[in-house]
């Protein structure tokens, strides 16, 4: 593991640096890939610093990406956030960079990369780059920096309700504030959903399978998305919808790609679920992962095996 004077000392090196994300961005991939970008560009500006991967429609309020071209990886520093295994970096040419850098805070299943700095016990990757601009004289939490890197918190912590929410999280995201951001605006952007939106939550709550266990599935298939106009992005906004409720402990929830299969969302109140989306092509923290279900077959056989994690954990009195 290398340390954060370490990461400095590489950035210093390079004249071009690419910084990536995982697919399918949440707040604190955009808010960690472009407040890490803001904060170089402030103190670098010689520096070419670009951040890619394709925009998300439903967070372009946070960031949009740069025009990413072959020849800007050609001797370049490349630096992935927030992203656990190298499927999941949302630029193919990752690795055809000159050094690559991997930041983050999920298990570190896969330790890929040059350098890399991953701390499991951090709320956000967020948490970690402004630990990391706080780290060096070089680099400045200014308000622009700030401004992503609260949304990435805010993102990451459910609006600091998730148990990975710490004393050190609290006190990073009071410095935020205290440079100006316009925290409320950040939250009612995070808060803010469409009417679509919201007729999925209420079709969720309508097709929502609770075991008795604890235990809940909800699927979006494919026709419920067409019939309120909605795409799977969109769709992904109602995975914590369900633990709203006071009889569910832990929950999946399928959204139906294009080509039939399932993106599966796992999220848990106390049992651990990362051990089972490992077990279907995917991974994740314990207590938040995502998987893939080729069939409908295979979404209710992994609700069948969340069912006796949970009986399992409540029959330990954990």
């Amino acid at each position: 593991m290398n340390s954060f004077s370490d990461i400095i000392e590489t950035i210093k090196k390079y004249d071009k640096i690419v910084i990536l994300r995982h697919q399918n961005p949440d707040p604190d991939a955009l808010g960690s890939q472009t407040g890490l970008a803001t904060a170089l560009r402030q103190a670098y500006p010689d520096k070419k610093i670009l951040i890619g991967g394709k925009n998300a429609e439903g967070l372009k309020w946070l960031s949009t990406m740069d025009e990413v071209s072959d020849d800007d990886y050609n001797g370049a520093l490349v630096i992935s956030v927030d992203t656990a295994n190298t499927p999941r970096v949302d630029d193919d040419r990752f690795n055809s960079g000159d050094f690559l850098i991997k930041i983050d805070h999920h298990p570190n299943d896969e330790p890929y990369g040059d350098q890399l700095f991953v701390d499991t016990d951090a709320s956000s990757c967020s948490e970690i780059i402004a630990d990391l601009i706080d780290s060096t004289e070089e680099l400045s939490l200014t308000k622009s920096v700030a401004y992503y890197l609260y949304a990435g918190i805010v993102g990451d912590t459910g609006r600091f309700m998730y148990p990975a929410t710490t004393e050190h999280t609290l006190n990073i995201a009071a410095k935020l504030v205290s440079l100006g951001i316009n925290f409320s605006g950040i939250n009612q952007s995070m808060n803010e959903i469409t009417l679509a939106q919201a007729k999925l939550q209420g079709e969720l709550f309508n097709r929502l399978d609770v075991d008795e266990s604890g235990a809940a599935l909800a699927i979006i298939d494919l026709d419920l998305m067409k019939k309120l106009g909605i795409n799977q992005e969109k769709a992904n906004s109602v995975v914590s919808t369900p633990g709203r409720l006071h009889e569910v402990t832990s929950w999946l929830e399928a959204v139906q790609k294009d080509d039939g299969t399932f993106r599966m969302h796992l999220r848990s109140q106390g049992p651990i679920i990362n051990g089972l989306a490992k077990e279907h092509d995917g991974g994740g923290h314990p207590l938040a992962s995502g998987a893939n279900a080729k069939d409908l077959d295979e979404v209710n056989q992994m609700f069948k095996e969340l069912i006796e994690i949970v009986k399992d954990f409540k029959s330990k009195g954990e």
